[in-house]
């Protein structure tokens, strides 16, 4: 039979691409990990935000720019709810590209080999492996493989080439890197409305000495819009222009979030991971947790079949049922953002966020909240709270059941 020239190969160096090689290499599998810019880390499109949980399974805690307790949320007519107690950090705000360096490095460390300026122009799988064409610096090459794995992002190469079809929901996200906003350290603001975040929400995350402002949205609630023009609507919106008067912009990044994990993720002798598989969380957007969790879901079972050369679409079927509980999660986490958030228009968000800023429901939020896992309070709000009980009716049956 034909020689493998490694185990696996990664498309994509990212940190879900590193901290897969990573894991791998550390159970004897022979790794290599594609990246096509030449430098780790660039270009990034995302808040950077990475949870306790997973700061924890890299320790890269040298990459944290600053910690986040809480929040400051406001109404389309800017009453605001405060959420979130110093004592406990929700969330760390990361240098995106140090934290990326930092998963690659321990891949490296670990046994994995890295190529940059790569990146696959052809994959064809056969009954023993997978040869893929790959053009490292303007030179093609070609490797044989157990298994490929596509860990290259929202535009996905590897989900493309193999067909494994589209996400639920393509989000657009944009921001900017400004000095000059006054925040509270260790809070982030977030602002609501039809004229700012139609669905959705922009933010203000502090940054260490600067801010990250951004708004992220629907496509098809633009209605015209760019999300430049939203954010451009908020920084010079009348009940926040102050806010924004004396902030200088240093950087700005725009791209798409894919959330919604495909139906399938798996083919014979290929595999999808993170954003690439439709990873980012409905919610907030985040996806580095969530590929996280899927990497040690799936390895343990993963590192055997492919050191026994067992990667038949079946074989893969069996190592992926773990990811249907993550699905019917993030299903369940969507028709609550809808319930709550993205089927409302201004008026309805007011009535909620009166209800949100009483004492009783504040406290409620802060004791159940959990930012990676919002499912819990949604719940307990649709339960406990009466003025919330009529949203239930529109909830399917497998949220309140699930």
């Amino acid at each position: 039979m034909p020689a493998h020239d490694y185990d696996v190969i990664i498309v994509g160096a990212g940190p879900v691409g590193g901290h897969l090689g990573r894991i791998l290499s550390e159970h004897g599998l022979h790794v290599l990990m594609l990246e096509e810019h030449r430098e780790i880390g660039k270009p990034f499109q995302c808040a950077g935000l990475v949870t306790p949980s997973a700061m924890q399974r890299v320790d890269l805690h040298n990459t944290i720019l600053s910690d986040v307790w809480g929040a400051r949320m406001y109404s389309p007519g800017g009453r605001p709810v405060e959420i979130g107690q110093p004592s406990m950090v929700r969330t760390h705000v990361v240098c995106r590209k140090l934290f990326d360096e930092g998963c690659v490095r321990q891949a490296i460390e670990a046994g994995s080999t890295l190529w940059v300026d790569s990146r696959p122009t052809d994959a064809v799988v056969d009954s023993d492996g997978v040869s893929v064409t790959i053009n490292r610096e303007g030179q093609l090459h070609t490797l044989r493989t157990k298994l490929l794995c596509g860990a290259d992002g929202v535009h996905s190469w590897t989900r493309r080439h193999f067909r494994f079809g589209r996400p639920k929901e393509f989000m657009i996200g944009f921001q900017a890197e400004v000095s000059g906003y006054e925040g509270v350290p260790g809070r982030l603001e977030m602002f609501s409305g039809e004229d700012v975040a139609p669905g959705l929400f922009a933010w203000a995350i502090p940054n260490g000495q600067t801010h990250r402002i951004g708004v992220w949205v629907h496509p098809e609630r633009l209605s015209g819009r760019s999300c430049e023009m939203l954010y451009d609507a908020l920084i010079t919106h009348p009940l926040w222009k102050d806010r924004f008067a004396d902030t200088h912009e240093t950087a700005r990044y725009c791209g798409p979030l894919a959330c919604g994990l495909l139906k399938r993720i798996y083919k014979q002798r290929v595999l999808l991971f993170g954003d690439a598989a439709g990873l980012c969380k409905p919610t907030t957007g985040g996806g580095i947790g969530p590929g996280f969790e899927q990497v040690h879901l799936l390895a343990p079972n993963l590192v055997k079949a492919v050191l026994a050369n067992e990667l038949s679409e079946s074989k893969l079927k069996r190592i992926c049922k773990p990811m249907e509980k993550v699905r019917k999660e993030q299903e369940r986490a969507r028709i609550l953002r809808d319930l709550f958030v993205s089927s409302c228009d201004d008026d309805e968000l007011e009535a909620t966020f009166e209800i949100f800023a009483r004492e009783h429901v504040v406290s409620l939020i802060n004791e159940v909240g959990d930012i990676e896992k919002p499912v819990p309070l949604g719940i307990r709000l649709l339960k406990d709270i009466p003025e919330f009980r009529r949203m239930a009716v529109r909830a399917t049956w497998a949220l309140l059941t699930g």
